[in-house]
């Protein structure tokens, strides 16, 4: 099989590099800016006292997500999408993947009736913004269920899990690791994929852009991906400088 030179000269199974900066914005409960490669996307983490009206008087909490991309995050300018008009489909379904990976993770029973609201906003696009944005709002989420926990607000453990996305890909015969954008958009199959660190899946998003695919295919990038993932979260545990569950 021919190896494809990378246009960063990374290695088929190698992530982007990956910065993260905690504490980025002055008044959520957590932020942080999560750099992965050129994508960059700033998550907040944001409580809110109250739930839903369907789980009102549940004593039951919630998490929801809002996902944006800024005008000049990409090459070409991206029309605002206005706070009084309906989300555009696909920020619909980031939002929604973004809000369930992270309920996914969190014992919402032990959150009491509040809303963990977290906002993703790409200021930077270069691929993978929704795998990244649920990296990075782990991130933010425990730093705000740490503040709350300090305050005493709630009790009992809130995470089950640490949980990531990934995108993995497939380009003539080559599998490769974590697409920036150029390699998503010449890529004959990719996979979103957010997993826990005890290896459970939690969303699979597949499609083959060029052809159909193999399940041996979907094997060999879903366990690709997984390489990843425990990567990424190696990295959350140690800007976290933790590996406790809250």
């Amino acid at each position: 099989m021919s190896k494809i030179l990378r246009s960063d000269g990374r290695k088929y199974n190698e992530l982007r590099d990956v910065k993260v900066t905690r504490n980025f914005t002055k008044y959520a409960e957590g932020s942080v800016l999560f750099e992965m490669g050129e994508t960059k996307i700033v998550c907040t983490a944001s409580i809110e006292d109250k739930v839903p009206s369907f789980l009102r008087d549940s004593g039951q909490g919630w998490i929801s997500a809002e996902y944006s991309m800024l005008p000049r995050s990409a090459l070409t300018r991206i029309p605002r999408e206005g706070s009084s008009s309906k989300p555009k489909g696909r920020t619909q379904e980031i939002q929604r993947i973004i809000g369930r990976s992270m309920r996914s993770i969190v014992n919402l029973e032990n959150l009491g009736e509040r809303t963990i609201w977290l906002d993703c906003d790409v200021i930077q696009a270069d691929g993978g913004t929704r795998v990244a944005s649920i990296t990075g709002s782990f991130i933010a989420l425990y730093d705000a269920i740490r503040h709350i926990k300090k305050e005493g607000k709630i009790k009992g453990r809130i995470l089950k899990d640490f949980i990531a996305g990934v995108s993995v890909g497939k380009e003539k015969e080559q599998k490769l690791l974590d697409l920036c954008f150029k390699e998503d958009s010449a890529s004959d199959m990719d996979l979103n994929v957010v997993m826990t660190a005890e290896g459970q899946f939690v969303e699979i998003q597949g499609t083959g852009e060029k052809r159909p695919f193999e399940r041996q295919e979907l094997d060999e990038l879903l366990e690709l991906a997984h390489k990843g993932i425990k990567e990424l979260i190696k990295i959350e545990k140690e800007v976290l400088k933790t590996e406790e569950l809250i």
